[in-house]
């Protein structure tokens, strides 16, 4: 979370619909507030907690390929003594978004940058938006930071999420949904 703990980092998310989510999955959820210059160690604490709390052995990432992102959680994950665990490694990126679509799971992108511009934030992910990140050369899952989304339904939730109105705000090279 950011330095005052009301909306998620990069994805600019309100506690409220993180909460939800974990609610939907029959989750705990756990938010640290941290600005980016703490992160690092703000990261490794929560992870111990968990560790500690819940017995956990290892922590899931969804990154693909970026390798400098798995070197970095490889390291926070050593640092807390648990493994780092990439099941999407190596995969290819549209496959995966494919076989989400074809799983049932609907995300809404959240936050874009300025090559893609407004008019993507609230799109739901599917072959129509996949096309047209294409069109323009986006990486159709965002994986280089072109935009983050949010699951708003999924198999794996009791319910989906009920989102609140948004307006789209500019900050600095991104473009945000700032949720009402």
């Amino acid at each position: 979370m950011n330095e005052n703990g009301r909306i998620s980092r990069s994805h600019a998310l309100p506690a409220s619909i993180l909460q939800q989510q974990a609610a939907a999955l029959g989750l705990p959820m756990q938010n640290t507030p941290s600005s980016w210059q703490e992160y690092e160690f703000h990261f490794v604490n929560a992870l111990q907690q968990l560790k500690a709390t819940y017995s956990l052995e290892a922590a899931v990432f969804g990154d693909i390929d970026l390798q400098a992102h798995r070197d970095w959680e490889e390291m926070v994950c050593a640092k807390a003594g648990l493994q780092a665990v990439l099941p999407l490694w190596q995969q290819d990126r549209k496959q995966l978004v494919l076989q989400m679509l074809d799983a049932g799971i609907q995300t809404m992108i959240v936050s874009c940058n300025t090559t893609m511009g407004p008019d993507f934030l609230g799109r739901v992910m599917d072959r129509l938006l996949i096309a047209d990140l294409e069109a323009i050369g986006v990486d159709v899952c965002g994986e280089n930071g072109e935009f983050h989304t949010v699951v708003i339904d999924c198999p794996l939730f009791k319910t989906p999420l009920a989102l609140p109105a948004y307006s789209k705000v500019q900050h600095e090279q991104y473009h945000f949904l700032q949720w009402e």
